[in-house]
């Protein structure tokens, strides 16, 4: 039995998910600007992505943009700084019964201890963009 995240072709993968009571146009716009941008991608990025666009984050996060879909998904190669190997990461925004989902799939990671922190990584992301969200309502 392969054990959980394991895959047969994409290596190791995880994906969190977490549903805001925000309709996904706002979820979108969270996600694209700064500083919620900022929080799962890094900082020093134009938001203006298409297909084709490579990028590298004033963290040293470098990338390629796979597949964008203007307010619903955005997929890329993903390499943060000290990795010598880039994973595909996807980014999803789904319509929810009461708000909006957001979605991280992560894909090509190097073993099961990986999975594990990339894990634990876009769960505080998501609690950050939650605690972000909260913090503008005030």
């Amino acid at each position: 039995m392969m054990p959980i995240g394991k895959t047969k072709g994409q290596g190791w993968e995880i994906g969190v998910r977490r549903t805001l009571p925000i309709g996904t146009n706002v979820a979108w716009e969270l996600l694209m600007t700064q500083p919620g941008l900022g929080l799962w991608l890094g900082n020093g990025v134009t938001p203006d992505f298409k297909k084709g666009d490579t990028f590298k984050t004033a963290e040293n996060t470098k990338g390629e943009i796979r597949g964008y879909d203007e307010g619903r998904m955005i997929r890329m190669r993903w390499q943060p700084e000290g990795w010598d190997f880039a994973t595909t990461l996807q980014i999803r925004v789904l319509p929810a019964k009461r708000g909006a989902t957001i979605s991280f799939h992560h894909e090509k990671l190097a073993n099961g201890e990986q999975r594990e922190q990339m894990q634990r990584h876009w769960l505080e992301v998501l609690d950050q963009l939650e605690w972000l969200l909260g913090s503008t309502e005030e």
